[in-house]
Formats: structure tokens, C-alpha cells, sequence
């Protein structure tokens, strides 16, 4: 599954564009609104690069990190223990970056946004928390937000995440090659 938007109202008046992948959607998001991107240059870069962290490192660290330890057929310890260490890793840099930050270019952004949900199953993920203090309050301010809770609330009625994989989904996920349609 790859997340996908189209946009039937772009800011150019022209025809419907459409955005494929994470970044790239909230790239745009950012730029057409004006907003959560970095207000000049010095905040445009920091936020790219973190949310550049986030889609190039977070994500699919934590990405093996839930396939080996969740869904991987088979149990292989010496991927579980990679994954977990990395996970843990990341967390660590992500904790830095936000000691004496509320958020992690300074401002609310759309490096925060994309972050955000890879921390949500750090139980899964084999981390606590209370090792992170900075990343947890971060957390916990974020889960807080009225616009969160909305985008959550919605998301539950879209997809029950509390239903097991069935091996048809897996299938989707984890068996296609260049040759599936």
C-alpha cells in the first residue's frame, strides 16, 4: 500500500494533481497552505532535513523493526535484535534533537507530523519511554493535540487496526515482486 492523494483544487488552478508517498504529500501540503514547512529559509531547511530523517531512517528502520518482530514467518533473533537496537538508536537521536524543543525544528512541522505515528507502538517497537524524556514529553504533547485526536478518530472508522493480519493481507504487503499487478 502506498499512500496516495489527489488534489482537485491546486493552488495553480489547474487540473487535479496527484502525490504519491508520505513526504512527498506533505511536501506539497506545506507549500500549498503555507504552513507547518518553516517560515523562512533557515526553518524550510531543518524542517526538509529532519522530515528527510524521518522518511529516510525512522521509518524504515522501524519499519523492519514491526515486520521482523510482528509479522516475519519465521523468528530470527539476530534481525529482531538489529531492528529493536536501531529502533532504540533512532529514538536516542530524536530525544537530542528535542532537549529544550517543543517540537523538533523548534515549531510545530511536517517533520513532527511524519514522525509521530512510528513512535505511537514504541511497546511493540521493545522501547519504554521513560528512557527518552524529551521524546516522550514531545510524544505526549502531540497525542494531546485537538487535530490528532480528530485525525485518530478518523482513522478508526476507516480501519480497524485491532483486527489480525489475515495471511491475504500479508500476502499484499510482504509477497509482491516487480511481476505482481
Amino acid at each position: 500500500m502506498m499512500p496516495a492523494i489527489v488534489d482537485h483544487a491546486p493552488a495553480d488552478g489547474g487540473d487535479p494533481i496527484a502525490i504519491f508517498e508520505s513526504g512527498a504529500i506533505l511536501l506539497y501540503l506545506a507549500e500549498k497552505t503555507v504552513r507547518f514547512g518553516g517560515d523562512d529559509l533557515r526553518g524550510r531547511t531543518a524542517v526538509n532535513q529532519w522530515l528527510m530523517w524521518q522518511m529516510g531512517g525512522l521509518g524504515p528502520m522501524l519499519g523492519q523493526n514491526h515486520h521482523f518482530n510482528r509479522y516475519a514467518p519465521e523468528k530470527i533473533p539476530y534481525a529482531i535484535d538489529r531492528y529493536v537496537k536501531e529502533t532504540n538508536r533512532l529514538y536516542g537521536v530524536l530525544d537530542r534533537r528535542l532537549d529544550g524543543r517543543d517540537f523538533i525544528t523548534g515549531d510545530y512541522s511536517i517533520a513532527d507530523m511524519a514522525a509521530y505515528p512510528w513512535i505511537g507502538p514504541y511497546e511493540a517497537q521493545g522501547q519504554r519511554l521513560e528512557d527518552f524524556p524529551n521524546l516522550k514529553r514531545w510524544f505526549e504533547s502531540i497525542a494531546a493535540r485537538p487535530a490528532t485526536i480528530a485525525a485518530y478518530e478518523k482513522g478508526k472508522a476507516v480501519h480497524d487496526t485491532s483486527a489480525p493480519m489475515t495471511e491475504e493481507a500479508k500476502k499484499t504487503l510482504f509477497g509482491q515482486t516487480a511481476a505482481a499487478r
